[in-house]
């Protein structure tokens, strides 16, 4: 198993499926970091050579923000939306959704926490 930014990805998924197991990196940006290092995005994992599995870890490392590193500032983020008392740091500490702006799929369902039970007004014979 080859070991890139910390994580040991799988041996027998393609190269640019495999760097998807690292943490922030998605199929996009896999296929752009191998594109720069100039691999073959079909190759599986094993027959990556040292030199290879060097240039990608060399370019994630350069360009992008993964693993550990992310997790960190992502939760200084959401700390600091808590700590200033805004709409969406407000939502974070209660726990509730609505911190991050989502497309609403079905309009015609309200959220879990604006559902309530309502009285049966027409009667049952």
């Amino acid at each position: 198993m080859p070991r890139i930014a910390g994580i040991d990805v799988p041996n027998e998924k393609p190269v640019w499926i495999s760097l998807t197991y690292i943490y922030g990196i998605g199929k996009y940006l896999s296929k752009q970091i191998l594109k720069e290092a100039q691999i073959s995005e079909t190759i599986r994992a094993k027959e990556l050579t040292d030199d290879e599995i060097s240039r990608i870890a060399g370019i994630i490392d350069r360009n992008y923000v993964v693993e550990g590193q992310l997790r960190r500032q992502l939760g200084q983020d959401v700390a600091r939306l808590r700590d200033i008392g805004c709409y969406r740091g407000l939502r974070h500490r209660r726990g509730l959704p609505g911190a991050m702006p989502v497309r609403e799929r079905d309009p015609g369902r309200p959220s879990p926490e604006r559902r309530v039970l309502r009285k049966c007004t027409h009667k049952h014979n």
